[in-house]
């Protein structure tokens, strides 16, 4: 998602594998390879090989460069919120950043985080207007977004769902319906706003989440709904205030990484969650589930949230001796 992007059928083709299937397919159109020239009887035979990843490294942009810079949400505890230290930010895509960032070849000193709105997460522009390298941030894969200038995703990085919180005092929630005529905060270009919408409830959008919650907190809308790992983060964070409601709409939010127009850069990015995903010994999207989504679950039980594992990550094309790329 994002922020409670919702990712209607209309908005899909297929399934999962289908849309890593295109998205793997057009890296391989667009990814500089590289030409090898043998020599023949009578002329040259040339055929492709695929690149090293010290090659997507230069196609990318990487070398040389002194810092990474990445659009994070800031205001969404336990996904990405920004610290009381100056410069310190936490949360789940925090840490996913910072294992991209790793294998990318950058220390977590030289990763900088910019506040990145919804809007502008296509455009691959933080606060005040700064270009961003990746987009971490609760970006949902939708067919329409794959078809946006600017937007190529990841393979998924999350899954998750839509959901709903209220104040604690408010009845049962088990469907959208029971939301018509109320007042429902979303976020601004968000697509959650679908299904509530649809059952006929009175939407009231914000800029942030975290201003829906406020509002929520102080009786200026009855609900708020957005992905349901985003709402356990808060509910997590007022348990005696806020209360969690799963509204029964089970198709999937997929997060994933936008790297821009840079197709060398979302095979490295490619490359680090196959290895996450694949590789028994790489820890590192479980110790980030553990530390950031897994102590949600003490504050909203039988909830929607995440499932403990990471999506299926596609394979990347790239050569590398002796092979490191492993098979899931």
């Amino acid at each position: 998602m994002a922020e409670g992007e919702r990712t209607t059928d209309a908005d899909r083709d297929g399934e999962p594998r289908g849309r890593r299937t295109t998205r793997l397919r057009r890296w391989r159109l667009a990814a500089l390879l590289l030409a090898v020239a043998v020599p023949l009887a009578g002329g040259y035979w040339w055929y492709r090989e695929a690149p090293t990843v010290d090659d997507l490294k230069q196609q990318a942009g990487l070398k040389g460069k002194q810092e990474l810079v990445v659009g994070i949400k800031t205001d969404m505890p336990g996904i990405g919120l920004r610290d009381p230290a100056p410069g310190a930010y936490s949360g789940f895509d925090v840490d996913i950043t910072r294992m991209i960032a790793a294998d990318l070849g950058f220390q977590a000193s030289d990763v900088r985080f910019v506040e990145i709105q919804n809007e502008d997460r296509s455009r691959m522009r933080g606060a005040d207007g700064v270009l961003v390298d990746l987009v971490v941030a609760t970006y949902s894969i939708t067919d329409r977004r794959e078809g946006m200038r600017g937007v190529t995703f990841s393979s998924p990085y999350l899954e998750t769902e839509q959901s709903v919180i209220t104040r604690k005092d408010h009845e049962p929630i088990r469907e959208a319906a029971q939301l018509r005529d109320r007042r429902v905060c979303t976020l601004s270009t968000s697509t959650s706003t679908d299904a509530v919408s649809a059952a006929g409830a009175v939407m009231d959008n914000s800029n942030n989440i975290s201003e829906c919650v406020t509002r929520l907190l102080a009786g200026e809308v009855e609900a708020v709904t957005t992905d349901a790992v985003i709402l356990a983060g808060f509910v997590s964070a007022h348990p005696d205030e806020l209360a969690h409601h799963d509204i029964a709409l089970e198709t999937p939010e997929l997060w994933a990484v936008n790297t821009g127009d840079n197709a060398a850069l979302l095979a490295l990015v490619n490359l680090t969650l196959r290895r996450s995903a694949c590789d028994p010994a790489d820890q590192r999207w479980e110790e980030a589930f553990e530390r950031h989504l897994r102590p949600m679950l003490e504050h909203n039980p039988g909830e929607a949230l995440p499932l403990d594992r990471q999506p299926e990550a596609e394979d990347v094309d790239v050569r590398t001796w002796p092979s490191t790329v492993p098979d899931c």
